[in-house]
């Protein structure tokens, strides 16, 4: 899975689906090169009603290369009442972007969440807003996955490749932003985290950058570990454990692969329409690519592809199931 339930146990973190990232993603508006379209989705399987109110939802960006924020566009939601939900939507920068707090200016109010077939989707200046319940566009065969990777047997009748996700719903948080909000350099990186109430103060309770990385490489505890620091220490803290893991695996230059997977933040140009690893477009096969890389080619890729219900429009995700 990408980020799919990746507490222990295949639980969400802290026990919650409504704060659990399923993927993030950054790409270039398609017809539009000054503007990017960020993604975060969360709620896998779609186990939990509505968005947390309690919680905050945040898009971090780095916009110099130090793993540290300064931009981020942070999504709050109101309680759930009556069938229905609101967003409103901030952008802080510079000291207030690594804050964990609900800062910043209000860029989206009182958006409409959408819970139906229909998309309800906001504009505001030079931003558009979407959250909902959506089809989950992320692709790949769990069971084979489960099953350890088996490189022989597949796609007969007795073991056939499926794609676990195909009927699969999440929430997703689309918002389409000028590139000049993002940072004067076109290099930046991105990644979504949770933040849940602990006391009077928020923590971090999840995050993700790059697709499978907390899924793949950290096992039992070590999962909620990784899903509470921030990408500014992944290096000290596990890259050693990232080296034993893809020596494991056969890569052909573990140390080097992990320096190029650590921080977990994913890296995009928004200055080029390439997806995956440059940013990540929502039909990147990043599975398959990974686990070239990963496996020095020995593991091609799972079989499946994406999703057939995508729009092409904003916000892209296709109609839920």
């Amino acid at each position: 899975m990408a980020d799919h339930l990746d507490a222990p146990g295949l639980m969400p973190p802290g026990g919650d689906p409504s704060i659990d990232i399923t993927d993030v993603y950054a790409f270039q508006k398609p017809g539009d090169a000054d503007k990017s379209i960020l993604f975060v989705n969360v709620n896998p399987l779609t186990l939990a009603t509505a968005f947390s109110s309690a919680a905050l939802y945040d898009l971090q960006v780095d916009t110099d290369g130090d793993a540290i924020a300064d931009v981020a566009f942070r999504i709050k939601f109101s309680p759930f009442a009556g069938g229905s939900q609101t967003a409103t939507v901030r952008r802080a920068e510079g000291s207030m972007a690594r804050q964990k707090k609900n800062n910043g200016d209000i860029i989206i109010s009182n958006a409409p969440v959408s819970f139906g077939q229909s998309a309800q989707i906001t504009d505001a200046d030079s931003y558009r807003f979407f959250a909902g319940k959506r089809s989950d566009p992320f692709f790949f065969d769990l069971t084979w996955f489960l099953a350890g990777l088996p490189s022989t047997g597949r796609g007969t009748p007795a073991n056939p490749i499926v794609d676990f996700f195909a009927g699969a719903n999440v929430f997703g948080i689309a918002l389409e932003v000028p590139n000049t909000a993002l940072g004067s350099s076109s290099a930046i990186g991105v990644y979504g985290r949770s933040l849940v109430p602990n006391a009077a103060a928020l923590i971090q309770i999840e995050r993700m950058g790059r697709p499978a990385i907390n899924t793949v490489f950290n096992k039992g505890p070590a999962k909620n570990g990784f899903n509470r620091t921030d990408p500014v220490d992944d290096v000290a803290k596990f890259f050693d454990h990232f080296v034993d893991v893809l020596t494991a695996l056969g890569a052909a230059n573990p140390a080097g692969l992990a320096g190029f997977l650590l921080p977990d933040i994913l890296t995009y140009d928004y200055s080029s329409s390439t997806g995956f690893p440059n940013g990540r477009n929502l039909t990147d096969d990043v599975i398959d690519i990974e686990l070239g890389l990963v496996t020095n080619g020995a593991i091609s890729g799972d079989g499946v592809g994406p999703h057939a219900d995508l729009l092409s429009v904003f916000p892209f995700l296709g109609s839920p199931h």
